[in-house]
Parts: C-alpha cells; sequence; structure tokens
C-alpha cells in the first residue's frame, strides 16, 4: 500500500514544507516503529502527546507528518520537512483512511457484537478468500486508531476489506461505520460485554446497531436471527438477513452434528452441507453469518467450503494445546463475558472421550452492579460431565461459592492469584483430562496455559 500527498491534501487545512518531494507513503503512529517513507501521524492520549516524538519519529524513517494545528513543532525541525496541517491529528487520520477506501473502493464487510467478532472476521476472510483478494483487520485493531491503520495498510490489490468493529460506549460503532462506509454489516450476538457503560443488554444492541451508521444505502446487514434485541430491527435503505435456527431466518442453520474437531450442518434443509473445524456450537452460527456474507458477493457453497477446510483463527479463541502428560488444554483466555463463558463451558461438556473436565475460571470485568450476580448465573451451566472448578480472583470465586451449595460431585478449588493454581493444576496433567482457560483480558491467564503446556 501507498498513500499520495494529493490524497493527504485532500485532508489538510494547508500545508508547509516541500510536500512535492515526496509521495508513495506509509502510515504509522509509533514513533518507535522502523518504517521507509513514513507518513507520521502523532496521537494524543491520556498519558502521553505523539506531537512531542517527532523528532524519534524522523529518525524512525518519517518524512512528512499529519500535526494538529496549534501544536508546536520541534524548534530544529527543517524548513522543508512537509507538515500535513488538520484541525486534530485523529481525525486527520481518520478522514485519511475514508478517503483512501473511496479511492481504492474494495468491497467492504464490517464485523462487530459481543461476543466472536474476531474469529467471524476470521472465518469471513477464509471465506471471501476463495473468489477474491482479501484483507482483514489485524489482531484486534478494531478501535478508532486501529481501524483507520487497518484500512491504511490494505494492498492496492484487495478487492474485500473485512473490518473488525469493537466498541465500550454509545457513539464508537457509529464513527467506525462512518469511516468505512461498509457494503456488508455483520452483528454476531448481543451480550453482556461492557453493560457497566451501556446500562442494559438493550443498550448493547442500540450501540451495535449504529453499525448501520455508515452501512450505504442498498447494504446488507447479517444479524443473529435468534437474537429479539436484533430482529426487530427495520430498515427502508438496507436489506436485513437472519440466521439462526428459526423457520423465519434466511440462512437457517439444521442437523448440527459435532465430532471431536468441529461440526457437521446444513443450511436451508438442503440448500448446502457444511463442516467447519473449530469447537464450540456457537462457532456454527459464526459461520452461518460468514456464509451470508459469502452469498451476497455470489460466492458458491463448494469454495464456502474450501475457506471452511483451510480455516485457521486468532489464537486464544477456543484454541487447543498439547498439555503435559498427554492432557488437552483449551485455551479461550482472550476475553470473556458471561455468555461467552456459560458457551466455552457448554463446548468442554459437550466433548466426547475425557474422564476429567478441569474448568478453569477468573473474573469477569465491566459487568456494572450485577456483576456477582453475573459471574453466579455462570454456576447455573456447570454440571456433569464437569468434574473439576478452579477459580482464579476474587470476582471468580463467586461462582464457587455458588457451586459448593450445589451437590453434583464437582471438585471446587478458589485461588486468589493464578500463580497459586500452578501446583493444584499440575496434578490433573493426565491422558483422558481437558482443561479449559476462560476469563476476561486482564486476567491473561494464557500465562497458566504456558505453564501447562507440553
Amino acid at each position: 500500500m501507498s498513500i499520495s500527498v494529493e490524497l493527504i491534501k485532500k485532508c489538510a487545512t494547508k500545508v508547509e514544507g516541500h510536500a512535492d518531494d515526496i509521495d508513495d507513503l506509509a502510515v504509522f503512529t509509533n514513533s518507535r516503529e522502523q518504517v521507509v517513507n513514513g507518513l507520521f501521524v502523532p496521537i494524543e492520549g491520556e498519558r502521553f502527546d505523539g506531537h512531542q516524538f517527532l523528532e524519534q519519529a524522523i529518525q524512525s524513517g518519517a518524512v512528512a507528518a499529519i500535526w494538529t494545528e496549534g501544536k508546536a513543532l520541534p524548534e530544529n525541525l527543517p524548513n522543508d520537512f512537509p507538515i500535513f496541517y488538520t484541525d486534530d491529528s485523529l481525525k486527520g487520520l481518520q478522514q485519511l483512511a475514508a478517503e483512501y477506501l473511496k479511492e481504492q473502493s474494495p468491497k467492504v464487510i464490517a464485523v462487530t457484537g459481543s461476543n466472536g467478532k474476531t474469529t467471524t472476521k476470521d472465518i469471513v476472510e477464509h471465506v471471501t478468500a476463495t473468489a477474491f483478494e482479501t484483507y482483514k483487520t489485524q489482531g484486534n485493531y478494531n478501535n478508532h486508531i486501529g481501524l483507520p491503520l487497518t484500512i491504511l495498510t490494505m494492498p492496492e490489490t484487495c478487492e474485500v476489506l473485512i473490518l473488525e468493529m469493537g466498541m465500550n460506549h454509545f457513539g464508537e460503532i457509529s464513527l467506525l461505520s462512518k469511516i468505512a462506509s461498509p457494503d456488508i454489516a455483520i452483528i454476531t450476538n448481543i451480550g453482556e460485554s461492557h453493560i457497566e457503560f451501556l446500562g442494559s443488554r438493550e443498550g448493547i444492541a442500540k450501540a451495535k446497531l449504529e453499525i448501520v451508521d455508515g452501512l450505504k444505502p442498498g447494504g446488507t446487514l447479517i444479524i443473529d436471527g435468534d437474537e429479539p434485541l436484533l430482529t426487530g430491527f427495520r430498515s427502508e435503505q438496507h436489506t436485513i438477513m437472519l440466521c439462526g435456527y428459526n423457520g423465519r431466518d434466511h440462512i437457517q442453520i439444521t442437523q448440527v452434528t459435532a465430532d471431536i474437531n468441529g461440526y457437521k450442518f446444513q443450511i436451508n434443509e438442503n440448500e448446502g452441507s457444511f463442516y467447519i473445524p473449530l469447537l464450540g456450537r456457537h462457532n456454527v452460527k459464526n459461520a452461518a453469518l460468514a456464509i451470508a456474507a459469502a452469498k451476497q458477493l455470489g460466492i458458491h457453497c463448494s469454495d464456502i467450503q474450501k475457506g471452511f477446510d483451510h480455516l485457521s483463527v486468532t489464537g486464544m479463541r477456543l484454541e487447543t494445546i498439547h498439555g503435559r502428560n498427554g492432557a488437552l488444554i483449551i485455551n479461550d483466555s482472550y476475553n470473556a463475558s458471561p455468555t461467552s463463558m456459560k458457551a466455552a463451558i457448554q463446548t468442554v461438556r459437550s466433548l466426547p472421550g475425557f474422564q476429567k473436565r478441569v474448568i478453569v475460571l477468573g473474573n469477569m470485568y465491566e459487568l456494572g452492579a450485577d456483576e456477582e450476580k453475573l459471574h453466579k448465573q455462570v454456576a447455573e451451566d456447570i454440571s456433569p460431565p464437569v468434574t473439576h472448578v478452579i477459580t482464579i480472583g476474587e470476582k471468580a470465586k463467586w461462582i464457587a461459592e455458588e457451586l459448593a451449595s450445589n451437590e453434583d460431585g464437582i471438585t471446587i478449588a478458589a485461588f486468589s492469584d493464578k500463580t497459586l493454581a500452578i501446583p493444584h493444576l499440575e496434578k490433573l496433567l493426565a491422558p483422558g483430562t481437558v482443561l479449559l482457560f476462560k476469563a476476561s483480558r486482564i486476567a491473561a491467564l494464557e500465562t497458566l496455559v504456558a505453564e501447562l503446556k507440553a
């Protein structure tokens, strides 16, 4: 990818320096990142201001910068160094991304939802790559800074761009959607993530539906057909597709069967039969959302299955790892909400062939005033064949306390710190044992996985 000076000028209120001497620029915001022909965009945060690091950015390869008007430039900056002034450098970055998208004009698929955004993004990318040159959000670059940077690193050959959109406050998805102007928008589900800031599941649904704010007229909104908070939404400007297990759904999932590696299912009775090599029945729904998007792009069912055949997803999402002593570890520790935690537990309960099923759960955050209640509700989904439950942290302890009132033979242990749990977990590592690790990102339970893997 390369960004032209003419495109940058469209986003600038004025230009200083010899801007005509440069072209084909690579955008970056981290002054320590080594680049060639770089356009530095300083971001102002709560604890830092990127405008203070222009000299370091130049040493890293910057040959020009977008700059907030009124911010002081370094005293020894050469007079001919190109500066593109804007009212706000972050807004300049976002506008530049929008202009670059207009110039390149790929089909844009936007993905949001309480859970499953990253996995659905990965599935969509694998499926669309069977027919088009694709590019997707890398890692978790899904916010007001990461999304523009994703767009601005998109290769010029890209035909389909898949963008993940995250948020924790109202207005954030609206902004991202207006930058990306998607042709297709997907909402995976509505859970409890960020309920502390959004007030209720109804509030979460309202925030996720902001994705239509930038959806092109005539574009398609693909939603979870089993979620009443979404199925009542109407739009005169857009096509709405429902995916789920309901007979009214445009993509209806039927005849689901599982094996140790994934799920076989059909859509719309005999329209197509598919196999997805992912754990977790919820991933069947994510696959159906991807099928809906693929069909909007004219991709045939046989090519969709080819995409599934070569599927790999971002790590720490029901990731299977060989543990010590022949145990199987399922690392689902990237993040957690009550909905996704329950889904992960059901995945472990349904796996065939294990004598011991160990559930390791950590704290969940941003659940607001009902956090204790929501933690305790997770216990409702824990029953045999689960054999052991280990909680880590004061919030997760509520799950253990709720389970302790049941008499179902499950062994329960609660630890205040994850390092204290290691000796206990090591004793459980054996053939025929599966261990699930699930918690919010801040808990970083993957460090436990690293201690226990083969």
